[in-house]
């Protein structure tokens, strides 16, 4: 039986992803954490999820199965509506299309209630194509730490957001009322929003372990709209309001410019070219001094191409 009030809510969110819910529904089931309930929303999947939900509907730690009528559109209105409904003193927003080791419960929460102003703990992951092939993997320095919510937004989550899954991570509910519904309004990149205003509350444990795995496949959409690059159409006018709500400095807020530019023009020559000219122009919108830009993304491949030299 699912305790009245539990100490994780796992809300497994789903959309179309039958092929790979089982395997999801089961790696949280299985944690060896046995404190939690789980949540399964389905947002009126045109495959066969259903029947796959239906097996678990009987189980003793599902406390909750919802269909939505009407498809909402946007995935973190999900996220939205299972947080609305979870008895934890947790979340854990696991994806229905990707899965984790067993232990991964066990590892976040060991990190988390051994700090008090802890408000968010996430681990390390693999990113993982159809065929099983590693795509990329996450890492960190340290088998565990705890980092300044600030320091975290500022030096990691800006840079390069490391939580690109949310499976990777668990927090606090009580501090959701604290977090801006202005993520509900992103289309790609609402978590990447949402993880700075979650770590605006606290401090943040980080696991050293890969323990989850985030499958990138042809329905994926934060990884289509990544390669695509839309997804720069968002994270600029992001950047522009933390400048504005001082989450950032002006010095904070040109560093991230800076590097968002050397990401964008690295990956450039996937992108579609009506795309990368819109890109361009976007960025030369939101920089005070374009040409440094382009200065800095230069300066950077001549010491990517030393480094590279040098190895030979």
């Amino acid at each position: 039986m699912v305790n009245s009030k539990p100490k994780i809510s796992a809300i497994i969110p789903n959309y179309n992803h039958a092929a790979y819910l089982k395997q999801r529904i089961d790696s949280v089931l299985n944690q060896t954490y046995r404190d939690f309930e789980v949540i399964i929303l389905d947002d009126c999947s045109t495959d066969n999820s259903k029947d796959i939900i239906e097996q678990y509907r009987t189980h003793e730690k599902v406390s909750l199965i919802i269909y939505n009528e009407v498809n909402s559109g946007n995935p973190f209105k999900q996220w939205d509506k299972g947080i609305g409904l979870a008895k934890g003193e947790y979340i854990w927003l696991a994806e229905s299309d990707d899965w984790c080791e067993i232990t991964l419960l066990e590892t976040i929460m060991a990190g988390i209630e051994n700090k008090e102003n802890c408000v968010l703990g996430y681990c390390q992951g693999y990113c993982v194509m159809e065929n099983n092939a590693i795509k990329f993997q996450s890492s960190h320095t340290s088998l565990a730490e705890y980092v300044d919510g600030k320091n975290f937004i500022k030096d990691f989550i800006l840079p390069r957001n490391p939580i690109f899954n949310a499976g990777m991570a668990v927090w606090k509910k009580k501090i959701y009322e604290s977090v801006s519904r202005e993520y509900l309004n992103f289309k790609l990149i609402g978590d990447y929003f949402f993880w700075i205003e979650v770590a605006k509350c606290g401090s943040v444990f980080i696991s050293g372990k890969l323990l989850n795995y985030f499958r990138t496949h042809e329905a994926n959409v934060s990884i289509n709209s990544f390669n695509s690059g839309v997804t720069y159409f968002e994270r600029l006018p992001l950047l522009k309001h933390l400048l504005q709500t001082s989450v950032i400095d002006k010095k904070g807020y040109n560093k991230s410019l800076r590097q968002q530019y050397f990401y964008f023009r690295f990956a450039e020559k996937g992108m579609q070219k009506e795309n990368s000219i819109k890109i361009e122009k976007t960025f030369s919108d939101y920089s005070d001094y374009w040409f440094e830009l382009k200065f800095y993304f230069l300066l950077k491949r001549i010491q990517f191409s030393l480094k590279k030299l040098l190895r030979v």
